[in-house]
């Protein structure tokens, strides 16, 4: 099986998504916050989108950030098996931080994803105003993180979860010196 690009994914799936909900490039950037020309640039796959610009094209397009990521060819929808040497990785170019979708392509309400995130880095999603009510929980395998909530602040170490509704803005920070490892849950 030939493992495609992740910005080959990723512009195929935000022009799929757009296309599925009749949105002109203007109509999805008004609705996301994302210009129109860096949508044009993403969809073409010459951009390496931001975590912050991928997470307002979610909001803009009413799914989840790990849908973006999704391989929908019709090979890929096919198998309940999600192989690790087939699983989508990606790379935030601003903080450094490594997203791997480790749910089969299925269609399911459940998407888990593994995340290694930097020492010393920091990702701010003020996207919250969303159509579908999502919640998440992120576990933490190792190291530590500060997740801020809303108003909320929590310190989590290895083996500790914790679980939101994604409502309010988040910014995701690891304190320590050493980079972090967690799981997330994602439910729609």
């Amino acid at each position: 099986m030939e493992i495609m690009d992740i910005n080959t994914i990723i512009a195929r799936r935000v022009r799929e998504l757009r296309d599925q909900q009749k949105l002109s490039l203007d109509a999805l950037a008004k609705r996301s916050g994302v210009s129109r020309s860096n949508i044009s640039l993403i969809e073409r796959g010459e951009s390496s989108p931001t975590a912050a610009a991928l997470d307002k094209l979610a909001v803009g397009l009413g799914v989840t950030l790990a849908s973006l990521f999704e391989d929908s060819t019709p090979a890929a929808v096919a198998s309940p098996v999600s192989r690790q040497a087939e699983q989508v990785c990606w790379t935030d170019p601003a903080s450094g931080y490594m997203r791997r979708n480790l749910s089969p392509a299925l269609p399911s309400a459940l998407q888990l994803v593994e995340v290694t995130f930097p020492a010393g880095q920091t990702v701010r999603y003020d996207s919250f105003h969303r159509d579908v009510d999502i919640q998440q929980q992120v576990w933490i395998l190792e190291g530590e993180m500060r997740l801020h909530v809303g108003e909320q602040t929590w310190d989590l170490g290895a083996g500790d979860c914790l679980a939101m509704a994604l409502d309010k803005p988040i910014t995701f920070h690891n304190p320590g010196k050493v980079a972090a490892r967690y799981l997330v849950a994602l439910c729609k």
